[in-house]
């Protein structure tokens, strides 16, 4: 099963950026945390700050890969040109939104997601372990939903 986890803008600066609501892992701690937990998937980590790179990803993504997990950042309350290709897809390629903190416990301009409605579900609030989460959760439904 081939996996695509795509990472949003400024994903690239965990460690650094704002650790109290991150945590201090990097993205490259929670892609070896992912291929370590999940041994027999072939698993591509995409991560970009810009918005057309990640629609492209997503749109090309039928070709070669049985599910999606993704994590927007902030295009999660702003694309909908990521929420209308995670849509066109969404019959072939299910995807998982995850969030390394809880949004809703954010600013309040961060409690609604734009993109999760495409998404078969959306994890968020328990840091790395929930791309684990959204990971099993998203090899179960294909195994069994698709």
């Amino acid at each position: 099963m081939k996996i695509l986890v795509l990472n949003g803008p400024n994903l690239h600066l965990l460690g650094q950026r704002e650790p109290e609501i991150y945590g201090k892992e990097t993205l490259q701690d929670i892609e070896s945390l992912l291929s370590s937990s999940f041994p027999d998937l072939d698993i591509s980590f995409k991560q970009s700050n810009s918005e057309a790179e990640l629609i492209t990803w997503i749109g090309d993504s039928p070709a070669e890969y049985n599910g999606i997990i993704i994590n927007p950042a902030a295009f999660t309350h702003t694309s909908l040109g990521i929420y209308d290709a995670l849509k066109a897809i969404s019959s072939t390629v299910p995807s998982v939104e995850v969030h390394l903190s809880n949004t809703h416990q954010r600013e309040e301009i961060r409690h609604k997601s734009l993109t999760a409605s495409a998404c078969i579900g959306q994890i968020m609030g328990f840091r790395s372990y929930g791309y684990v989460l959204g990971l099993k959760a998203l090899v179960n439904y294909i195994q069994t939903d698709c």
